[in-house]
C-alpha cells in the first residue's frame, strides 16, 4: 500500500503528466518570445502585472516611436517622463507610470535628507502634483538624496520625514502618490544615502501618508542587500512601484545575471501589487527584442 506512488505505472503517469507540463510552460514563454508582440495573444500583457518601462535606456529611439512599439509590446506604462512629454506617451494608448517633477540637475542627488534643499523640493512638487492630477499621472519620483557629512543618519531620517510630511497633505488631496527612490552606493550612486530598505521604510511609516511610498529598484537593492522576495513580502505596505535591472551589469534579464526575475514577478503578483513593474535595464543587444524578452519573463 506505502509503495504504490513508487510502482512502474505510477511512476510513469507522473512522469507524462510533468513532462506535459514542462512542454506547455516552454511553449507559452517560446510563443511569447517569438511573437511580435512579446506575447502569445496581440494587444496588452495579459497578465497579473502592470508592466512599464523606463525611458532613458532607449532614448536613442524618437519618443512617438517608442510609444508606438512600447504599446505593440504589450506594455502598459512609460517612466521618468518630464512633464512636456507625458502627452506623447498618452497619445500612444499608454500611461504615464512615473513623472518627474522637474528637469533640475543634481536631481538625484538633492533630495529631503536635507533641510536646507526643502523648500525647492516642495516648491517642486507642489508645482507638479496638481500636474500630474489633471494629467492622469499617478506617480511623480522623489529623492532620498546624498548624504551630509554633516548630518547623522538619524538626523538625515528626521529631515526626509519632516520635508515628506509637508508636502504629503496635497498629493493624498490629489491623489497622486510621491515615489522616493531607494538607490545603490556601491556600484552606481555613491554617497547616496537612500540605500537600503529600511531607511526607506523608517521614513515612509513615520510620515503615514497613502501617497508617500518607496520606489523599490531591485535592481539596486539586489547589490545592497539581496533577498529580494523576503523584502518585498515583508515591506508590501510601503511599496508603490519597482524596477527591474538585469546584475550585475544593469542589463537584460536573462542568464548573464543573478536574479530571478520571473520569481521576483510572481511574488509581486501574489502579493496582488497594485503598482507597475517597470524596466529599467540598458540593453546589449537589439534593443525592442531585449525589452519583449523581459515583458514575456515577466508576464505571470
Amino acid at each position: 500500500m506505502f509503495d504504490e506512488p513508487h510502482s512502474p505505472s505510477r511512476r510513469a503517469a507522473l512522469g507524462r503528466l510533468a513532462l506535459a507540463a514542462g512542454v506547455l510552460a516552454s511553449t507559452k514563454l517560446t510563443q511569447a518570445l517569438a511573437s511580435p508582440t512579446g506575447h502569445a495573444n496581440s494587444g496588452p500583457v495579459a497578465g497579473r502585472l502592470k508592466q512599464s518601462v523606463c525611458r532613458w535606456p532607449y532614448d536613442k529611439i524618437p519618443l512617438p516611436e517608442f510609444c508606438r512599439r512600447a504599446k505593440h509590446l504589450g506594455l502598459a506604462g512609460i517612466d521618468l517622463l518630464q512633464v512636456d512629454e507625458w502627452p506623447v506617451a498618452q497619445d500612444a494608448g499608454l500611461a504615464v507610470s512615473l513623472g518627474y517633477p522637474s528637469r533640475r540637475g543634481k536631481f538625484i542627488q538633492t533630495g529631503f535628507n536635507d533641510r536646507a534643499n526643502h523648500a525647492l523640493l516642495i516648491s517642486e512638487l507642489e508645482t507638479a502634483l496638481p500636474l500630474a492630477a489633471r494629467a492622469k499621472v499617478p506617480n511623480v519620483i522623489a529623492m532620498f538624496g546624498n548624504r551630509n557629512a554633516q548630518i547623522g543618519e538619524p538626523a538625515a531620517i528626521a529631515n526626509c520625514i519632516a520635508g515628506l510630511s509637508k508636502i504629503a497633505p496635497l498629493a493624498d488631496e490629489l491623489g497622486v502618490t510621491i515615489c522616493v527612490e531607494l538607490l545603490n552606493s556601491k556600484v552606481d550612486h555613491k554617497g547616496y544615502q537612500g540605500d537600503r530598505t529600511l531607511f526607506g521604510v523608517e521614513v515612509v511609516k513615520a510620515v503615514n501618508s497613502p501617497r508617500v511610498k518607496l520606489l523599490y529598484d531591485a535592481y539596486h537593492m539586489q547589490i545592497m542587500e539581496g533577498d529580494l522576495i523576503r523584502t518585498i513580502r515583508t515591506n508590501k505596505d510601503y511599496i508603490a512601484h519597482v524596477h527591474t535591472g538585469g546584475v550585475p551589469g544593469r542589463h537584460e534579464l536573462d542568464e548573464t545575471q543573478e536574479v530571478n526575475w520571473r520569481a521576483v514577478a510572481t511574488a509581486l503578483a501574489d502579493l496582488s501589487f497594485a503598482g507597475y513593474m517597470a524596466h529599467e535595464f540598458v540593453p546589449t543587444r537589439d534593443p525592442l527584442t531585449s525589452l519583449r524578452e523581459a515583458v514575456a519573463l515577466c508576464d505571470v
